[in-house]
């Protein structure tokens, strides 16, 4: 596409906000930019670009996702680009409806004593050190399964259902690594929230406290010397008539 047409169909998109119809599952799911920014967005949504929108919106058009299921939803926290999540059970779907598709396992490696030992399911044994997760995808047309092994370390966040379910998080980070290098072409460009970090949690603390920062942009230095200004310079001010004018509110 040359540079005039490329700049033509973005014009157009700006011009339409996006608007998108699309059909999963025999329903119709209509996007645009104004409802992608009020309804799918977590995190700083005056921060979205119609960059970040144009490609959520195709994404989900292209892998036929349903974001009023939570299938899918947009991330934004400071100035970063904002993060396209997608559920397991959206994956889990796609993977389905491969016909090739013969199952999963996985769970989860733990340390118990000298050895190491992959357990499947996520139940830890009193004294087990969990370490990772892994999980193994199979399809027919392929001589051996697509197997996927993730570190704790690497993921573990310290916060929201990581703190209090990490076998369950790090299995799940696994199973959908397997499954988007089992099916590449269908899985390729979607990451579930587990595997981004930035969970919903941690986005809710980042906006706030950078909601923080920015109140108070000028800097005040409290150790600087008062300055004094004689008694005859000072100059009354009257008090606003009205209430309703002070925007201080005292």
């Amino acid at each position: 596409m040359s540079n005039q047409n490329q700049s033509h169909a973005q014009a157009v998109a700006v011009q339409g906000k996006g608007e998108c119809t699309y059909m999963v599952a025999g329903n119709e799911v209509k996007l645009n930019y104004e409802i992608v920014k009020n309804f799918l967005v977590r995190g700083n949504q005056e921060k979205v670009t119609n960059t970040d929108l144009v490609q959520f919106i195709s994404i989900c058009k292209f892998n036929q996702l349903n974001p009023f299921l939570n299938e899918a939803y947009l991330v934004k926290y400071g100035d970063a680009p904002a993060q396209m999540v997608v559920s397991k059970e959206a994956l889990m779907k796609r993977a389905d409806a491969c016909p090739h598709y013969q199952g999963i396992q996985g769970g989860i490696i733990v340390k118990r004593g000298d050895a190491i030992v992959e357990e499947e399911g996520c139940f830890i044994m009193p004294g087990d050190t969990l370490l990772g997760g892994w999980a193994k995808v199979y399809r027919d047309d392929r001589r051996y399964p697509i197997v996927a092994r993730v570190s704790l370390a690497e993921y573990h966040t310290g916060k929201s259902l990581w703190q209090g379910k990490p076998t369950t998080m790090i299995a799940k980070v696994a199973k959908v690594q397997a499954l988007r290098e089992a099916f590449p072409n269908q899985l390729g460009a979607m990451y579930t929230q587990e595997e981004t970090i930035q969970d919903a949690e941690y986005t809710e603390v980042s906006v706030a406290h950078e909601k923080a920062v920015n109140a108070n942009k000028t800097a005040v230095d409290f150790a600087a010397p008062a300055i004094s200004v004689p008694a005859s310079e000072l100059k009354p001010t009257s008090a606003p008539e009205n209430d309703a004018d002070d925007p201080v509110g005292f």
